[in-house]
């Protein structure tokens, strides 16, 4: 079967549906007099080209089209580094409510105590998950909260007279800091990492400097592994006057374990959603707060929640070395309902139990596939695995394949070819919800993948066999999106 664009395999019956005159509603005329005076130059030459169907005819159309998508609610969503795990419907419905749902960002503070005592209250709750000094929940994103840790930490040593213009970045950390640095005015530059896989002290010493400005690090990295010498490193980067900016993404794997704070850090976002409960995926919407370190305490963001004397709460920006508003108005709300409701329902044993069961799950995973499946960093992981095809690539069978394939079993491909030091590489993260049999079955896949590598890798690469779209040629679809369903008679290509 050759490649294709994925577009033609759906048979056009799926869309070219209806007949004319059918008609799902029935609208009363407003009549002649009541119609807005439309100018004649604006006016269509020929009806539009608007489907005529039926109600029923609607409704089938997209109920069939979204049994065709894959979800966290319908099975095994193992992509690493992103935390796509399934999350309690409890704090959708906390997230639902009316007072939440209708509250508006203008209302006066008289208005919003319940809102701003939610805030208050996730501030206090990521303080101790953190160790932080103080936190701010304005950034709506992760990568948008490292671009706001970035800026504190510029505005910092402004305050002090530097102008430091280099971030060192891990070659395992996350793959938005780079990204982050440019975008707040610094060059990145990478460190290597060591053959375990983790960031060497020398390697760091090396590069630190009076032009450094902070070293990025994400604890767990990519690779899931822990950083163990985190804190001498972070005494390395303090003792030349930098800062240690932590990527919390992976936070899962910490929760209640270790205080980034105590590792040395002085400034962290958190994703919530990947860690605290709103789903993940599909452009947003999520939120990154970020934690400070009292010397970057003073330069968060505005405004800031404050209790006044008498109880009440408000937002205050009266914060003379803050780096400012970040966005128009403050963090995403419904977003944090979801984290404090999360935070709320599983207590402080919960969320130990959190970190405790994604470990135990992805070194399950770990250890069944070892010896199948190439691993480049042997030895016990954190929240996630990285394997690699160098074994199936043998028998030209590649991470590709190995992806694809996968979902012919009812499973969502891990994340590929990330991180980049790995060749080929598999990354997969079960996530703490998920039990020993659906974590069985995915290895029984994996297994059976790894077999047909040897056997019958021609099969491997024409998979997906059975799914609605065969395999896509994701570089023509990269570079010529066909974003549009084609008129009758017209070629969707």
């Amino acid at each position: 079967m050759a490649a294709t664009s994925g577009l033609e395999i759906l048979e056009p019956s799926i869309f070219e549906r209806g007949a004319p005159g059918r008609c799902g509603m029935d609208l009363p005329d407003p009549g002649r007099d009541a119609r807005p005076a439309i100018p004649g130059s604006l006016l269509r030459k020929r009806p539009a080209a608007l489907p005529e169907v039926s109600e029923v005819e609607v409704v089938r159309h997209f109920t069939r089209l979204s049994r065709r998508n894959f979800g966290v609610d319908l099975g095994f969503y193992p992509l690493g580094s992103c935390t796509m795990k399934y999350n309690p419907k409890a704090c959708e419905e906390a997230a639902s409510l009316p007072g939440f749902t209708g509250v508006h960002p203008l209302f006066p503070a008289a208005l919003t105590q319940g809102a701003l005592s939610v805030m208050w209250a996730l501030e206090e709750a990521l303080r101790e998950v953190t160790g932080m000094a103080a936190v701010s929940l304005a950034p709506a994103a992760g990568a948008h909260g490292e671009w706001t840790g970035l800026r504190m930490i510029r505005a910092a040593l402004r305050r002090r007279g530097e102008n430091r213009t280099r971030i060192l970045v891990p070659d395992t950390a996350h793959g938005t800091n780079p990204a982050s640095s440019s975008l707040c005015g610094f060059q990145a530059v990478e460190v290597k990492s060591s053959e375990a896989g983790l960031l060497d002290p020398e390697a760091v010493a090396r590069a630190m400097d009076g032009d450094v400005a902070a070293l990025m690090v994400t604890n767990p990295n990519t690779l899931g592994l822990f950083e163990r010498d985190l804190p001498r490193i972070a005494a390395l980067v303090h003792e030349k006057g930098g800062f240690v900016y932590g990527d919390g993404a992976n936070l899962n794997a910490l929760l209640g374990k270790v205080r980034p704070a105590s590792l040395g850090l002085d400034v962290i976002q958190l994703n919530l959603h990947k860690t605290f409960s709103t789903p993940h995926g599909g452009g947003g919407p999520g939120a990154g707060p970020v934690g400070a370190a009292p010397a970057l305490e003073p330069f968060l963001p505005v405004p800031r929640v404050v209790r006044g004397e008498d109880g009440s709460l408000s937002l205050s920006e009266d914060f003379p070395d803050s780096i400012g508003r970040i966005r128009s108005f403050h963090g995403q709300f419904l977003v944090l309902v979801r984290a404090l409701a999360y935070i709320r329902g599983l207590g402080a044993a919960g969320l130990r139990r959190v970190a405790e069961v994604a470990v135990l799950n992805a070194n399950y995973v770990r250890r069944r596939l070892e010896g199948t499946y190439h691993l480049p960093y042997p030895g016990p992981c954190m929240h996630e695995v990285v394997f690699s095809d160098r074994r199936q690539a043998r028998a030209g069978v590649h991470t590709m394949d190995i992806a694809k394939r996968l979902m012919d079993h009812g499973f969502h491909p891990p994340t590929v070819y990330f991180p980049l030091i790995v060749s080929g590489a598999l990354m997969i993260e079960p996530t703490e919800t998920e039990d020993k049999a659906t974590l069985d079955e995915f290895i029984a896949a994996m297994l059976e993948i790894a077999r047909e590598a040897e056997e019958d890798p021609g099969r491997l690469h024409q998979a997906p066999h059975r799914t609605s779209v065969s395999r896509a040629d994701e570089v023509l679809a990269a570079r010529k999106p066909v974003l549009t369903w084609p008129e009758r008679g017209e070629s969707p290509s």
